[in-house]
């Protein structure tokens, strides 16, 4: 009996450092794990909810009225990775899973959303530079020219970031912003 009382010990103590930096209610948005790339904590200033207001570029070239939103970030995966979630007054839900894979020493960002269902997800990459995160996926321009989408997380703060999605050529000197996002953080 007592062998199998410490074995049971043991494999709860196992199961619990499997999910020990999980979101729970004591951590609501998880922790980072220690045993992950410091670059885990490249979100950390992002953790947490933030009101946010989302502004879409017209096909006439202006800005569409701004839609509220929350967006919510969190580390997942027991604390290896960060999950965000957009939700949106319009209806319109969208979320990221971000890893960053040491080999490459690089993020790798799988985005999904409930306007556009999808087989496979689209997925951009990029890093820390400087004090912004920036993404990148190619993507032809509208008129057929080869280019990226570009976000970009900036002006990152305990008080919350602006993002800002645009179309960039492959050669970087022509960028045309499509959408912006403004967040403030609701649990400072």
């Amino acid at each position: 009996m007592k062998f199998f009382t410490l074995l049971l010990c043991l494999f709860s103590i196992s199961l619990s450092a499997q999910d020990s930096y999980e979101p729970s209610s004591d951590f609501p948005y998880g922790r980072p794990n220690p045993d992950a790339p410091e670059q885990i904590k490249d979100f950390e200033s992002m953790i947490g909810i933030c009101d946010c207001t989302n502004t879409n570029r017209n096909p006439d070239g202006s800005w569409s009225e701004p839609i509220k939103m929350t967006w919510e970030f969190k580390y997942i995966m027991n604390g290896t990775a960060v999950q965000d979630m957009a939700l949106k007054t319009d209806g319109t839900h969208a979320g990221s899973i971000r890893q960053f894979n040491a080999d490459s020493s690089r993020w790798y960002v799988h985005w999904y959303s409930s306007k556009t269902p999808s087989t496979s997800l689209p997925v951009w990459e990029g890093n820390k530079e400087d004090d912004k995160i920036v993404l990148y996926k190619e993507r032809k321009a509208p008129n057929g020219m080869d280019g990226y989408y570009r976000l970009t997380f900036y002006d990152i703060s305990e008080m919350g970031y602006k993002w800002i999605g645009e179309w960039i050529d492959k050669g970087r000197t022509v960028t045309f912003p499509t959408r912006k996002i403004v967040c403030t953080k609701k649990d400072k």
